[in-house]
């Protein structure tokens, strides 16, 4: 069910003890594009995580994922509103893009024209990356694209000619992103464990239809770490030997059980082994696809969008060039900023929703937990208040509804 409105309005109308899970993506407080729906302060409104206690059942699990940054105020706000921290899911992936402020550039700029922005670059000598990259403004203008700000560009190589840009050659502010952390919650049981099991049927998680897996052996114990397969990220896992044959992969949209072969295409069977390699063969989960994100989409109903044309979110602009200087369409037809991995969000729901539960996700964006839910055969509840979501939310609740059993 899509509840459409503010999710703190919408909470207060839901009876007490009426959901099972809640597994959200909440903002991340960090002002993105310089928006104010991510510099509200509601991720860290101890009224609505105290709302969402209220309709969870006791023992209950709630998942939220936050900012790397700004979590311990996330984290915070959750045990303030009276649940009970049980632990942190990491998610680690190597897409994420460092916005960190090149300081020799900054430095040689203030001393040569007075100013240290990063907008007065353009004005600094330097071997410039990517051949007709100035000329392709215009173009890239004209197809619809991003409108590009030549002179907020840094994209040159430099090489400091004081002295005191020379000294911090190298340094920056920032450093890449590349995780994740998910909050998890759970609401205080009415006496032990079973007695809550039994009464409400909340108080666990669901670690056998969890573990990260093989075909014919129960599998490995669900971890506190998942990761997206990248080679930044392997590099940093241990090697490990399993004598446990069989691994299945994920088909993209499935449950995201982990397999050895990170290159082996979806749905491919791996055969079955004993096995040996990086420990992170056990904790694998993509980000989302262009395909997996618009599944459901027709293009007719819904046609490529950049942030700024399709609603409130844009500012920047939406498209950028590529190493070679040619354009890079960024619209989309699914124009959520930040779509979580169907096989992710799977994953979660099915971990802490007890059999035929009810997920409530109350900021439900472009409708992915809900997706999650239908493909693991729960109920879903989710608050959205940005309109332009809506029929995003639907079309794609409807593709779910519509896949073969065989999916599920």
């Amino acid at each position: 069910m899509l509840l459409k409105g503010n999710c703190l309005e919408l909470l207060a109308e839901m009876p007490d003890n009426s959901v099972d899970s809640i597994v959200t993506d909440p903002p991340y407080e960090l002002g993105f594009m310089g928006k104010s729906w991510d510099n509200s302060g509601i991720a860290y409104n101890v009224e609505l995580w105290s709302k969402a206690l209220r309709v969870l059942k006791p023992g209950g699990h709630l998942l939220a994922f936050g900012g790397s940054r700004t979590y311990h105020r996330l984290a915070s706000a959750v045990e303030d509103a009276g649940f009970e921290i049980r632990d942190q899911i990491m998610w680690i992936y190597a897409s994420g893009f460092p916005k960190s402020l090149n300081i020799a550039k900054s430095i040689e700029n203030k001393i040569t024209t007075g100013s240290a922005a990063k907008n007065g670059f353009h004005k600094l000598e330097g071997e410039r990356t990517g051949e007709g990259r100035i000329g392709m403004y215009d173009t890239v203008e004209e197809q619809g694209f991003r409108k590009v700000n030549p002179n907020q560009l840094g994209a040159f190589n430099l090489d400091p000619t004081t002295p005191e840009a020379q000294q911090w050659q190298g340094w920056g502010t920032a450093l890449k992103p590349a995780h994740e952390p998910i909050v998890v919650a759970r609401k205080p049981l009415i006496g032990t464990v079973a007695t809550n099991v039994l009464t409400y049927g909340t108080g666990a998680l669901n670690i056998d239809g969890s573990r990260v897996g093989t075909i014919d052996a129960l599998g490995r114990w669900p971890a506190n770490v998942i990761h997206d397969g990248s080679e930044e990220v392997l590099e940093g896992f241990p090697n490990s030997k399993s004598g446990k044959p069989g691994v299945r992969l994920s088909d993209g949209f499935n449950s995201g059980v982990y397999g050895t072969g990170m290159g082996i295409k979806s749905g491919q069977d791996n055969g079955e082994y004993g096995d040996s390699g990086s420990a992170a063969r056990f904790f694998y989960c993509a980000k989302a696809s262009k395909s997996e994100r618009n599944a459901g989409l027709d293009i007719e109903q819904f046609p490529l969008k950049n942030y700024t044309e399709a609603n409130k979110m844009g500012g920047a602009g939406d498209t950028m060039l590529t190493g070679s200087g040619n354009p890079r369409d960024s619209r989309k037809q699914n124009f959520h900023p930040t779509v979580k991995p169907i096989a992710l969000m799977r994953y979660l729901v099915k971990l802490v929703t007890p059999p035929n539960g009810t997920v409530l996700d109350p900021f439900l964006g472009s409708g992915t937990t809900a997706v999650a839910a239908i493909l693991e055969g729960f109920n879903w509840m989710g608050c959205e208040m940005t309109e332009d979501y809506w029929p995003i939310i639907e079309a794609r609740v409807a593709w779910a509804e519509a896949q073969p059993k065989t999916l599920l």
